[in-house]
């Protein structure tokens, strides 16, 4: 039986005896985190060091919805790690928690003793402990972290990050745009503050990167180049079909390595199942703001659409104040009929749909952001919203074009 293998562009004798250490900007073009940075190393003695802290964080994942959870060196989801194939990383590990912890590098070939699972290959780290990690990246690919100690609840709690591993000798040139997501799922029950880490099957608080639209940030490209965006996904119990509008792309690798050009073919959505990655690429040939959003429906709308009664059909402006006399939890879905939000939520809650777009609310919240493709982009990387030339906006039909098309209305 074949078993595949690993996405390795050097010779088990070129890893042993070592390399130069790959350096950002001349032995790749670093990936980008929205909302989130890249953990930062230093050199000792031909080893890349890095540093991770296990803490507490109070994160926001949106104006108006703050959270106590747990994280990597102040941030939600942790920090983004990444080095080049044939690198040695040390990584210290501290645990600054009040429970024990470990790291599990998902994904990644590696000695047993380093692979981070609580209690099967080390011992859990006791809080206020620094344990160390060391080991040779033997392959090349995106790939994830996460506590694999009381995982439910730890992971539920925030703690993951993404680690990309860059190719040591690239078979094709680098892109022009490289990007990096990580999905995930919480259940915050409207009004609490801190995640559910019990919940099995209700998540109501879909993000990338932690965040919820409005406040992801849109990822940019200029017309014609090309683009990579790497998508993780460690949600407790969900797959993601990750949907681009405007473009279609190929999957070139998950973390098992990278697919050969032979069996790849043209999508315009990818399945990322839990505890996987997908990377993807594209020319960003169409200008403008394209959506780039998870496509079960539910997982771009956020808390105020769960536990509500069906209102199809009925004016909630008419309703709200008789149901709340019999039933005075109940709380209206965040918008009102004129698809203005609605200021009647609970504190530290959103509505289901929160995010502002140049034609009126986007009725999408959660694991949605934008994709904005410009032939022109300014220095400072800010991008205000897509001027569509004229007659390219769909609008009221004109009763002259409906009579002389034969359309009866």
């Amino acid at each position: 039986m074949l078993r595949a293998a690993p996405a390795s562009t050097v010779s088990a004798e070129a890893l042993r005896t070592g390399f130069p250490l790959g350096v950002p900007g001349r032995d790749y073009l670093p990936t980008v985190t929205p909302n989130s940075v890249t953990l930062p190393h230093r050199v000792v003695n031909g080893v890349k060091v890095f540093h991770l802290i296990a803490e507490d964080v109070e994160h926001e994942f949106a104006p108006g919805m703050k959270a106590h959870c747990w994280g990597y060196n102040g941030r939600v989801h942790g920090p983004t790690i990444e080095a080049v194939e044939g690198d040695r990383v040390r990584i210290y590990v501290t645990n600054r928690l009040d429970v024990p912890t470990s790291v599990h590098w998902h994904g990644f070939l590696i000695p047993n003793g380093m692979d981070g699972v609580g209690g099967l290959t080390q011992r859990p780290i006791p809080p206020g402990d620094t344990f160390k990690y060391e080991f040779v990246l033997r392959q090349h690919g995106t790939y994830m972290y996460h506590s694999h100690h009381d995982e439910m609840t730890q992971m539920a709690m925030g703690m993951m990050g993404m680690f990309v591993v860059h190719p040591r000798n690239p078979n094709s040139p680098p892109p022009d745009r490289d990007y990096s997501f990580l999905l995930s799922e919480w259940k915050m029950t409207p009004g609490v503050r801190r995640p559910d880490p019990n919940e099995m099957a209700d998540f109501n608080v879909l993000t990338f990167n932690a965040k919820i639209a409005p406040a992801t940030e849109s990822i940019v490209a200029r017309t014609g180049e090309r683009v990579r965006i790497r998508i993780g996904n460690l949600s407790a119990m969900d797959h993601h079909p990750i949907h681009l509008h405007g473009h279609s792309f190929v999957v070139t690798e998950t973390d098992g390595g990278v697919i050969p050009e032979q069996g790849r073919w043209p999508e315009v959505s990818v399945l990322v199942p839990v505890g996987s990655t997908r990377t993807i690429e594209f020319v960003a040939d169409n200008p403008g703001d394209w959506a780039l959003h998870c496509h079960m429906t539910h997982h771009v709308m956020t808390q105020m659409g769960h536990g509500i009664p069906n209102l199809i059909g009925v004016d909630p402006s008419l309703f709200d104040h008789k149901i709340e006399e019999v039933v005075p939890e109940f709380e209206g879905m965040g918008m009102a009929m004129d698809g203005e939000i609605d200021d009647s939520i609970p504190p530290n809650s959103l509505p289901m749909v929160s995010t502002r777009g140049p034609f009126g609310y986007i009725t999408m919240s959660g694991m949605f952001t934008l994709l904005k493709v410009r032939d022109q982009l300014d220095e400072s990387g800010g991008v205000s919203p897509y001027v569509h030339p004229e007659g390219t906006v769909a609008d009221k039909a004109a009763d002259e074009d409906l009579k002389s098309d034969g359309i009866e209305t």
